[in-house]
C-alpha cells in the first residue's frame, strides 16, 4: 500500500496519522503502532512461543546464538530495541522474527547450516523483519481496513490498544511476509552481516540449504518450516547476488569449523524423550505415561498437549496437563468455564491412578459438543484427558473415547523408557571421501540424502580431508 492510495477512512484523519520514514530502509512507511506498543506485543508473543516451542536446554548454545545476534542488531538501524535471540526446541528448519526484537532460531536450522556466516545471514535477516517494522506495518494495514476504528484511536489512541492488537500472541509468528518484504530482509541481512565483516557469499548457500530442507523430510521435522513464514520467490538468489556485486559488499569471516564445534552433539529431528508414536500408542519416556488412541485417529504430539482427531474430522482427543492439587479440583477449575456444563461425574480409577471423570456438554457458535473429561493423579501432576464431538455424534465416539480415557497408564517397559534421541556427531576427516564412502566409514541412522544435506554436498561431491563432516547417531526406536 502506498501512502498516496490510503483509503478515504485514512485520508479523513490524515492530520492525525502520517507515513513515518523508515530508519532501515528510507522508505515511507505506514504506520500506526507505536514502537511501545511494538515491544509490548513481541514481549507477550515472546513468553506464547516459548510455551509453544521450548527452548533448547543447552546454555552454551543459548548463549553463543545471543551473543551473535545482540552484536548483528547494535550495527542496525534500531539497536535500542530490548533485543533477543533464542534457539527454540524444534526440529523443524525454520527462523521468525517477533515485533520489538524477539528473533529465534531453531536447533533444526542450527543443524543444518554450516558456518557461523550462514547463521549470521539467516538472523539477519529476521533482523531485518524487525528494523523493517514488517509486522507492525501489516497490523497498521489491518487496523486501517476496519475503516472507522482508525478515527477513534487517532483521536484517543490509548483506548482499547489498537482494539486488541496488542493480544495477538502466537497469531504474530504466522503473519506471512510479501514478495517486497522479503526482499527487502534479505537486502537488510546482508546489510548487517557484512557490517560485522561476515563473507556475504555464505548467505547465497543458506538458499541452498533451505531449498534442499524443503524437499526432505530432514529427520521427520514438522511444520512450519521456512517456507511456513518465509515465502521463497524463486529470484531471491539471484537479487542477493546482484545486491552483492552492486554493492561491493564484502568480508571474510565464515567461522566454520567453531560454528561445526558449537553442533557436536546437538539434538537432530523429533526427540523421542518428548514422546512417540508406536501405531495408535504414544508413549512419553520422560513423563513415564502411555496412552492409547482410537485406530484410524490422526495423532500429533506438540510440546503442550498430545492430540488425535478422528478420519472425518469430527471427533478431537486430547490429554494435556491441568492445574489443579487433585483431580476433583481440577474438575472443579475446568467445569467453572462459562458455557461448559457437567453432567454425570465422580471419582475414578485410571490405570491403578485416582481419577476424576465427568461427562460434559459446551456451547458453541457452531453448536453443543458433548464429551467426556478425565482428570487423572500420577507422578505429582494432573493429566487432563478431554474428548469431545458434536453431541449429535456422540453416541458413535463414546466407546473410542472411554478405550483411550481408560488405555492412560504408567510406562514400565525399558525398551520405550530407555529410548534416546538422534545426535549430530562430527567427524575430522583424515582423508578425502566422497559422500558413500563416509556414510560406509562413518555410519548413521538417517537416510544418505541427509547426511549430504546437512554437510552441503551432493552424492558425487568430495567432503575435503582435514574438514569436519556431520553425521547423526543413536535414535533407533524400539520394533
Amino acid at each position: 500500500m502506498r501512502c498516496s492510495r490510503l483509503t478515504a477512512v485514512a485520508a479523513a484523519v490524515a492530520t492525525v496519522i502520517a507515513c513515518a520514514t523508515n530508519p532501515a530502509t528510507g522508505k515511507k512507511q505506514l504506520m500506526l503502532v507505536s514502537e511501545a506498543q511494538e515491544i509490548a506485543m513481541g514481549k507477550e508473543a515472546d513468553q506464547e512461543a516459548v510455551a509453544a516451542y521450548g527452548l533448547y536446554a543447552d546454555p552454551r548454545v543459548q548463549a553463543y546464538v545471543n551473543e551473535l545476534g545482540q552484536r548483528l542488531a547494535a550495527k542496525s538501524e534500531r539497536p535500542s530495541l530490548p533485543w533477543s535471540f533464542k534457539v527454540v526446541d524444534d526440529p523443524a528448519v525454520n527462523a521468525f522474527a517477533l515485533p520489538g526484537g524477539y528473533i529465534y532460531v531453531t536447533r533444526g536450522i542450527m543443524a543444518h547450516l554450516r558456518s557461523e556466516a550462514e547463521l549470521a545471514g539467516v538472523m539477519g535477516h529476521e533482523i531485518g523483519h524487525v528494523t523493517g517494522r514488517h509486522s507492525a506495518s501489516q497490523m497498521s494495514k489491518q487496523t486501517l481496513a476496519m475503516g472507522g476504528l482508525v478515527l477513534g484511536m487517532a483521536v484517543k489512541p490509548e483506548l482499547e490498544q489498537f482494539a486488541g492488537l496488542a493480544q495477538q500472541g502466537l497469531g504474530l509468528l504466522f503473519l506471512k511476509f510479501g514478495r517486497d518484504d522479503e526482499n527487502q530482509a534479505d537486502e537488510l541481512g546482508l546489510r548487517y552481516m557484512t557490517r560485522q565483516a561476515y563473507d556475504p557469499r555464505e548467505m547465497l548457500s543458506v538458499f541452498g540449504v533451505l531449498d534442499g530442507a524443503t524437499r526432505a523430510e530432514s529427520g521427520g521435522a514438522r511444520m512450519p518450516d521456512w517456507l511456513s513464514t518465509h515465502p521463497s520467490p524463486g529470484n531471491r538468489l539471484t537479487r542477493i547476488q546482484g545486491q552483492i556485486a552492486a554493492t561491493g559488499a564484502s568480508g571474510t569471516v565464515v567461522n566454520r569449523a567453531d560454528y561445526l564445534r558449537r553442533l557436536d552433539g546437538m539434538v537432530f529431528g523429533e526427540n523421542p524423550r518428548e514422546g512417540f508414536f508406536r501405531e495408535n500408542a504414544f508413549y512419553h519416556p520422560d513423563l513415564r505415561f502411555q496412552l492409547s488412541f482410537p485406530r484410524g485417529f490422526q495423532m500429533q504430539n506438540q510440546k503442550q498437549a498430545v492430540m488425535g482427531v478422528s478420519k472425518a474430522q469430527d471427533a478431537l482427543i486430547a490429554l494435556t496437563l491441568a492445574a489443579g492439587a487433585s483431580p476433583e479440583e481440577a474438575a472443579r477449575q475446568f467445569f467453572s468455564r462459562q458455557g461448559v456444563q457437567a453432567g454425570r461425574s465422580g471419582r475414578d480409577t485410571i490405570g491403578g491412578l485416582p481419577a476424576y471423570t465427568a461427562f460434559f456438554e459446551a456451547a458453541t457458535g457452531e453448536g453443543n459438543l458433548r464429551g467426556e473429561a478425565c482428570f487423572v493423579s500420577f507422578d505429582g501432576k494432573i493429566f487432563r484427558i478431554l474428548a469431545y464431538t458434536p453431541a449429535a455424534r456422540f453416541s458413535a465416539y463414546q466407546n473410542a473415547f472411554d478405550a483411550t480415557i481408560h488405555s492412560f497408564g504408567r510406562l514400565t517397559e525399558q525398551r520405550y523408557l530407555g529410548v534416546q534421541p538422534k545426535r549430530i556427531e562430527l567427524v575430522n576427516l583424515d582423508r578425502q571421501m566422497a559422500l558413500p564412502e563416509f556414510a560406509r566409514a562413518y555410519p548413521s541412522t538417517v537416510e544418505l540424502g541427509t547426511i549430504g544435506l546437512i554437510n552441503g554436498i551432493a552424492a558425487n561431491q568430495m567432503l575435503p580431508r582435514g574438514e569436519l563432516a556431520k553425521r547423526v547417531v543413536g535414535g533407533r526406536l524400539p520394533d
